[in-house]
């Protein structure tokens, strides 16, 4: 019985990067005897055991094939006669497909190092095409590496299109392309993830809505980036810069969705796309399966971002009505999160990234004077609807002054 590091451990030491998770091999045992060394096996499709001190992930060296479309078709072979490097074959990438000695020895029949120094993402073997989740995975990590200048292999993208040619990707479950997407929007670069499904064509398939954004134009003084599209990568990229949460980052990738159903005849002007949006962000995310969180913030952010943009010109009232709609009194990490992402749209143009913006801190002010007024500092013997409207009238007061001569123009 021997035992190796393999995938992602091996790969992140060589690049100089941390380890966060180690996973391991093993050859020539069978689950008898991981059990009655102590190991306790948790894999139901193959078998995996966890250490019975460490509690990390050991697989039995295994081999696979493709039995029925989709991810979920295929037998799996796991056995003492199994060689290591048959275990590495079947993984997607050659710099997932090293293994590590207990001495340190790096093991690399596939050529992943070569691809790590070349920053290539390149698939093993023809198997690749097996199991659409790769195409996910492979976009997920050009995401990941983007900074350190890794690329898709030519020959590898390639393929990627003729498995999305080939329908394979229609037989992802929406748990699956939400589970990687949410994964990649956490990477330092999360546009290269969607600009890799674009270039392999599975983002018409996958995500539609943010596919028909590419060639729509807007108006060149607003956008010097001209096309909705590139726009919506530049903004997601934003919200990484200003936000860890992806919460915050799904809300910027969607907010621009209702530019999509412009009629063309309308170009460069959208007017209404933010009404037109919410309906297509709450389709994306009931077929995604996205959780009601993501949901409610992405829908605030499609329906107000333009109150963000216009903050300077709204009057007390108008920005009293936007901090109600957002429910910003009583969860104001949300009103937080909508300020994050609103102010990640407006960053997210060529040569606005750092340039000084005064929207975040009239919200900020207006939502610190409103919030100071509560209903200890109303009148006594107010009843029924004069309450509500007594403490409307004086946080509304309360922006005024907050704001000075300033925001007495939209309604």
């Amino acid at each position: 019985m021997k035992v190796y590091k393999v995938g992602g451990c091996v790969r992140d030491r060589l690049l100089g990067l941390p380890v966060k998770d180690r996973d391991w091999v093993v050859v020539g045992a069978t689950p008898e005897e991981m059990i009655a060394r102590g190991f306790r096996q948790v894999g139901r499709d193959f078998p995996v055991f966890l250490h019975p001190e460490t509690h990390e992930e050991y697989a039995l060296a295994r081999t696979e094939r493709k039995t029925g479309p989709g991810y979920h078709g295929f037998s799996v072979h796991a056995a003492p006669d199994v060689t290591l490097e048959d275990d590495l074959r079947r993984r997607d990438l050659t710099i997932n497909a090293m293994a590590e000695t207990e001495d340190g020895e790096i093991i690399d029949p596939f050529g992943g190092r070569r691809d790590l120094e070349a920053r290539l993402l390149r698939h093993v073997s023809p198997a690749f095409a097996e199991d659409p989740v790769r195409i996910l995975r492979v976009a997920r990590l050009a995401a990941r590496y983007a900074g350190l200048g890794f690329r898709v292999a030519d020959e590898t993208l390639a393929l990627m299109r003729q498995m999305v040619d080939e329908g394979e990707v229609d037989a992802l479950v929406p748990e699956r392309v939400w589970s990687e997407t949410e994964r990649a929007l956490g990477e330092d670069r999360p546009s290269r993830y969607f600009a890799v499904l674009r270039e392999c064509g599975a983002l018409a398939r996958l995500f539609p809505e943010i596919d028909r954004l590419f060639g729509v134009p807007q108006p060149p003084e607003h956008h010097p980036e001209v096309d909705t599209g590139v726009h919506t990568l530049l903004v997601v990229d934003q919200a990484a810069r200003l936000s860890p949460e992806t919460v915050v980052r799904f809300a910027a990738l969607v907010h621009d969705l209702g530019k999509g159903t412009t009629p063309r005849e309308e170009w460069p002007r959208h007017v209404d796309h933010e009404a037109r949006g919410v309906p297509l962000v709450e389709a994306l995310c009931q077929r995604l399966k996205v959780p009601r969180s993501f949901r409610e913030l992405a829908v605030l952010v499609t329906r107000h971002h333009l109150h963000f943009h216009r903050a300077a010109e709204l009057r007390p009232a108008t920005l009293l009505d936007t901090l109600e709609a957002l429910d910003a009194f009583r969860r104001p990490q949300r009103f937080e999160h909508w300020l994050q992402a609103s102010e990640a749209d407006a960053r997210g143009r060529p040569g606005w990234e750092d340039r000084a913006l005064e929207q975040p801190g009239i919200f900020r002010r207006a939502y610190a004077a409103a919030a100071a007024v509560t209903h200890a500092h109303l009148p006594p013997g107010l009843q029924g609807p004069a309450i509500a409207e007594e403490l409307r009238r004086r946080r509304i007061e309360a922006i005024k002054q907050a704001l000075g001569a300033g925001n007495r123009g939209v309604p």
